[in-house]
């Protein structure tokens, strides 16, 4: 094999490993990871319309509540609907469009309220589950106590992106 054919083919694996590492790096995740530090906890392959399950103890009036979401266009997280117990401090009394009890549960649906991003101090008592398409992914006992955390949609690549310094009057989420 002449020099220019070797180059050829050397080039193009050269190119098809990074056209691999490009788009295995571009795929979608659901990340929790640590505000502070941006340490991941969870990442797991995610895309447009799946269901999200994240279920907690209200810290007043110690009652679970559950939240059910979806991945819409962007990357976002789309409340659909949300059930507890009773109503008390905090709760709302009239979120969705449709209003019902089931299984002694109070159900407000067809919320369609729309997230970037979730930010909270986790607590191994108070977050309950997280599911995915109804897999767990994770719960308050398996993320560090008392640490502020984010779940958010992203490119994996959006990982490196964080570690690039922004100037002083820039700041990232």
């Amino acid at each position: 094999m002449k020099k220019t054919g070797k180059f050829a083919v050397i080039f193009l694996l050269l190119l098809t490993v990074i056209g691999l590492g490009c788009y295995w790096e571009s795929r979608i995740v659901l990340r929790i990871y640590d505000y502070k530090t941006g340490k991941i906890y969870v990442e797991v392959p995610a895309k447009e319309g799946d269901k999200l399950f994240f279920g907690w103890v209200h810290s007043w009036e110690k009652i679970p509540w559950h939240e059910f979401y979806h991945i819409g266009p962007g990357n976002t997280l789309v409340l659909e609907k949300i059930c507890f117990p009773a109503f008390g401090a905090g709760i709302p009394e009239n979120k969705g469009k449709k209003c019902y009890v089931q299984d002694g549960m109070i159900y407000m649906d067809e919320i369609g309220q729309v997230f970037p991003y979730f930010v909270w101090i986790n607590s191994h008592f108070a977050t309950r589950e997280i599911k995915l398409n109804n897999v767990h992914i994770s719960s308050g006992k398996e993320l560090p106590e008392h640490t502020r955390v984010i779940l958010a949609i992203e490119r994996r690549v959006d990982k490196w992106l964080r570690m690039i310094p922004l100037s002083s009057k820039e700041t990232r989420t």
